[in-house]
């Protein structure tokens, strides 16, 4: 009998906020999604989602207690996937891409792609056209 691998999932903060600030809009998607790959396999953040989320919590006890680590592994970004970042942020500036855009979405997607992880994210058009290999878990 063929045992099924757990895959695990690197969680973009646009739905770990929805489901902190109870988006009326996505909050009940995120939360869905976010329980689903829970199951599937392992949740995973980086340092730049963390550092998104802080501005929300007025101390990092907060953040530690609203992401606990039982839950939620902490990975560190790769060196290999900060030159994946930066080169795609690159190619997105080169396509007319506006200079505000954040390039911590070209470290959370590049992280996905060399860590070979899936991503759930509600928010998919950049990640699909600049990481196209990253299995997206988003909204159809």
């Amino acid at each position: 009998m063929a045992t099924i691998e757990p895959v695990p999932t690197l969680v973009d903060t646009s739905v770990l906020l929805d489901v902190f600030t109870g988006d009326p809009q996505w909050a009940s998607w995120s939360g869905e999604a976010l329980e689903r790959a829970g199951r599937a396999g392992a949740l995973v953040i980086n340092p730049i989602v963390y550092a998104e989320l802080a501005p929300r919590f007025p101390d990092i006890h907060k953040l530690d207690v609203a992401l606990p680590s039982e839950v939620f592994l902490r990975e560190q970004i790769p060196w290999p996937a900060a030159y994946l970042a930066g080169r795609a942020f690159r190619e997105y500036r080169r396509r007319g891409g506006m200079r505000r855009s954040p390039l911590p979405d070209f470290f959370i997607g590049a992280h996905a792609a060399l860590a070979g992880l899936r991503l759930l994210t509600r928010d998919p058009r950049r990640y699909r056209t600049y990481f196209p290999k990253v299995d997206l878990i988003a909204p159809a």
